[in-house]
């Protein structure tokens, strides 16, 4: 295991990175800030979506497999269940490393999901938000994670 410091770090050294979960109705959606924020900070940034072909004026991917040229990293921000869907479709296209987003409540996370994806050598970050480190946290993020660290929704070790 290692901190949720050191893990933050490794993801957030990915350029390609793929949010999953990115809406059409962005109003109270997690994934679209996620995708937004790494926008605006220079990553190269995809939107998962199998119901949509456009989100924030951006082309939208049906799933991993579509995005040209792949990803190297991937922000799951739908509903737990289909987390595991999308943590066995990472180990298909070699996807190392997923953040399954959560602030507060459950969010993306999906227990199974994640030991499923570490027993398969991909390195999970099961809750807290990726805007919550390095050049992507914000004030609030920052407060948000040290707020949340007592209830677990951030994990100290992954």
């Amino acid at each position: 295991m290692q901190s949720i410091n050191a893990a933050a770090a490794a993801f957030l050294s990915n350029n390609r990175v793929a949010v999953t979960g990115v809406s059409r109705k962005p109003e109270n959606h997690g994934g679209n800030p996620v995708y937004q924020r790494l926008r605006e900070r220079g990553y190269e940034v995809f939107a998962v979506n199998p119901n949509a072909d456009e989100v924030e004026g951006d082309p939208c991917f049906h799933d991993l497999k579509s995005i040209p040229g792949g990803v190297d990293a991937v922000v799951i921000a739908t509903r737990p269940s289909r987390a595991l869907d999308t943590m066995k479709e990472c180990n298909e296209l070699g996807i190392r490393y997923v953040w399954m987003h959560r602030a507060f409540g459950g969010g993306s996370v999906s227990p199974e999901a994640a030991e499923w994806g570490r027993a398969h050598g991909i390195t999970v970050i099961d809750g807290g938000c990726p805007l919550m480190f390095d050049k992507t946290a914000d004030v609030g993020h920052k407060i948000m994670k040290i707020l949340l660290a007592p209830t677990k929704n951030v994990p100290k070790q992954v």
